[in-house]
């Protein structure tokens, strides 16, 4: 049974500063921080003790903090990986939200959704983020390991999700998988049928603990 653990990063300064993320490389809060050691623990009782573990994490700071306090946990060295970074929103990042919000065009109901540009400058469209992350997890589910951690952010979660899955790449314009902040997804592939469940989504009960 082949496991997947997908972490959206928890609470980090850009969400208590209310800035646009994306790139912009923000760090946990101590209240998120509070919440990557949960997630840490939460793991470790989910993850069988002397199991092979591999750790995958975004590079941005917010993401690779969280990672760190897993690693600790499981004794492995996270594994960074800048295409599992979240949307970048180019010149919007680290401004207000609402100075994105009054930019912001949103996508068609129909039509090109994948290539929609959003009408902020040097950011990427659905097609640019769901690109790298579906070329990050085709190399991360080529490599034969029992337990993967993946940790990333709320809007890339999504594409993680549908990777895993196999959804193609041009039926991504409208899925959205909702995973919350310090959230733990959990994704399994069986040995015999090697059918490829989401048994968890967005998972957050080790954060009321």
């Amino acid at each position: 049974m082949r496991g997947i653990y997908v972490i959206a990063h928890p609470e980090a300064t850009h969400h208590a500063e209310g800035v646009v993320g994306g790139w912009h490389d923000s760090h946990l809060t101590p209240a998120g921080r509070r919440a990557a050691a949960s997630i840490a623990r939460a793991l470790q009782a989910m993850i069988p003790d002397g199991a092979e573990v591999e750790l995958v994490s975004s590079d941005l700071q917010r993401a690779r903090q969280t990672a760190e306090e897993v690693a600790d946990l499981f004794g492995v060295t996270p594994v960074l990986d800048r295409r599992l970074r979240e949307k970048s929103y180019g010149e919007a990042e680290g401004r207000p939200q609402e100075w994105l919000d009054r930019r912001f065009v949103p996508p068609p109901a129909a039509g090109d959704r994948m290539g929609h540009h959003e009408g902020v400058r040097g950011a990427e469209t659905r097609a640019d983020c769901a690109r790298r992350v579906y070329a990050a997890m085709d190399e991360a589910l080529r490599r034969p390991c029992e337990h993967q951690i993946i940790v990333t952010h709320g809007f890339a979660l999504t594409f993680v999700v549908a990777a895993w899955i196999k959804m193609p790449f041009e039926s991504l314009g409208s899925v959205s998988f909702r995973a919350p902040s310090g959230s733990i997804t959990v994704l399994r592939e069986d040995d015999f049928f090697h059918n490829r469940q989401v048994v968890s989504l967005g998972d957050t009960r080790h954060l009321r603990e």
